[in-house]
């Protein structure tokens, strides 16, 4: 027998009788928020992170003008997850011992750009929305090799044309990228309301909140007559950036069935994630904001400290161990870490290379951290997959690992391990692109926006040399390193062969 699905009147009819200790509900009332935040990209990451401090910072003040307007991307498949649950999905918090489950309600509309574009746009451009937040991962902000907006991209130059639209009237064009609606967005706002908004990025690129800003600016400047848009945007609109940490695995059948038991609920949106949660927020905002530092959510003047060092602990050693764990056969990062001779390197990496070049945060034990790194990913019950963590290496390396590797070598130094956390890439790359990558019995593709330059590059027989040669991924100052290429060609003849398909 089928359990019915979770919704507002089932929720209400499961809270009547009861709920086991390990099941919360909203910490406020769903039905009294209205929306003051649009969110663009409510995948599974802002679901489990920004969208729960959020509802608990609007339960510790009491506000209910803190409701979130989700945005998806490229399908409406959350679209359809969410809206027969009334916004409803629970987050189930996989502890290595038990797990809890807590049903969040901050989510208050949905919408998908395709069909909705005209809702997201007016939600942007109302004076009750204060706060745009993003989710879109790094390779959703449509960078070109050189770091700008890719104004050339068929899908980018349509949303520009559909903003300078917007200059004057309404455009009901759908839009095709995230950045596209946030440019037509604050147009809208710019001719309509104009008033003041902040625009928080939440996603793992180096100083996020001026790399947005200068896309949107240069954005504008591609937008014929939009000077004054530009102008009020300088003015009025905030980037502050931030520094984001949950594991937050995709979610199986294993765990729809565990939150069910718990819940007596079917959860088409549920989302799974780690006990640890962190948000660093550089404290710039042009207008009101959620009080997020009741939900423990720390704010800075400077976000920087805190960044480098996630993304150079935390995120390289992630994707290390999936590089490398998928290699090994294994299939999930905690089975990568448990690995003596892929924790060992892991070690190696943080203690060698990369805190040589970091400046600890504040009250921050980076020796420390680096074990709590590896604690969080020793736990088996998150399922965090080695090839999800090993997809879109393009965009990840540059931030994650090759930043370390540019420093080490202007400091003098070559940084061996590092050189082996690469290697680990290109072979991934070279399996994947051939068909002959297998982990737990599945071939696996190449999942990488640039998969195509990067199986060419590979399948001549210096695959080392063919991928230094891609700026898009390599900087300047580590393709040029012949002590670092050479490590890499080194390290790459060490690893033990692949598990193929053959």
């Amino acid at each position: 027998m089928s359990l019915p699905r979770l919704s507002a009147d089932t929720w209400a009819q499961r809270t009547a009788h009861g709920l086991p200790d390990a099941v919360r509900g909203p910490a406020v009332d769903p039905r009294a928020l209205t929306v003051g935040q649009v969110h663009l990209g409510i995948g599974a990451f802002h679901r489990a992170h920004q969208a729960v401090c959020t509802e608990d910072a609007a339960a510790a003040t009491g506000r209910t003008d803190w409701g979130i307007l989700g945005v998806t991307q490229r399908s409406p498949r959350v679209v359809d997850q969410l809206r027969p649950q009334d916004g409803l999905y629970g987050v189930l918090t996989a502890g290595a011992q038990a797990s809890t489950l807590r049903v969040v309600g901050s989510v208050r509309d949905v919408a998908f750009p395709g069909r909705d574009t005209a809702r997201v746009l007016d939600a942007i451009a109302a004076p009750t929305t204060h706060v745009v937040s993003l989710t879109v991962t790094e390779k959703g902000y449509r960078r070109a090799a050189d770091g700008g907006i890719d104004a050339a991209a068929p899908d980018v130059a349509a949303d520009l044309a559909a903003a300078a639209t917007e200059l004057t009237r309404d455009d009901g064009t759908p839009t095709r990228t995230a950045i596209g609606m946030l440019l037509r967005g604050l147009v809208r706002r710019h001719r309509t309301s104009g008033a003041p908004l902040t625009v928080v990025c939440c996603d793992n690129l180096t100083d996020n909140g001026a790399v947005l800003a200068g896309l949107v600016a240069q954005g504008l400047a591609a937008v014929h007559g939009a000077q004054d848009v530009a102008a009020w945007v300088a003015a009025s609109v905030r980037f502050p950036s931030t520094m984001v940490d949950r594991i937050v695995p995709a979610t199986t059948d294993a765990h729809r069935a565990e939150a069910a038991g718990l819940l007596g609920l079917h959860d088409e949106a549920l989302v799974v994630g780690e006990p640890f949660l962190q948000w660093v927020v550089e404290d710039d905002f042009a207008g009101p904001r959620p009080e997020w530092e009741r939900a423990g959510v720390t704010f800075t003047h400077d976000v920087a400290p805190f960044e480098r060092a996630k993304l150079r602990v935390l995120n390289a050693t992630h994707s290390t161990l999936a590089y490398l764990g998928a290699l090994g056969g294994h299939a999930t990062i905690a089975e990568a870490v448990a690995d003596p001779h892929l924790e060992a390197l892991a070690r190696a990496l943080v203690d060698e290379d990369v805190l040589p070049t970091l400046v600890a945060p504040d009250g921050t034990d980076l020796h420390a951290y680096r074990d709590e790194v590896l604690h969080r990913f020793a736990n088996p019950r998150t399922g965090h997959t080695t090839v999800q963590v090993a997809m879109d290496g393009s965009q990840k390396l540059p931030v994650r690992l090759l930043g370390t590797v540019a420093d080490r070598l202007a400091a003098g130094a070559v940084p061996h391990a590092a050189a082996h956390a690469v290697a680990g890439w290109v072979a991934y790359v070279r399996a994947a692109a051939a068909g002959e990558l297998v982990v737990s019995g599945r071939t696996v593709a190449l999942d990488d926006p640039l998969a195509p330059q990067l199986a060419e590059a590979v399948a001549g027989p210096d695959p080392v040399g063919g991928l230094f040669a891609l700026r898009e991924v390599f900087p300047e100052a580590v393709a040029a390193s012949t002590p670092f290429r050479d490590a890499v060609t080194s390290a790459l003849r060490d690893l033990t062969p692949v598990r193929t398909a053959r």
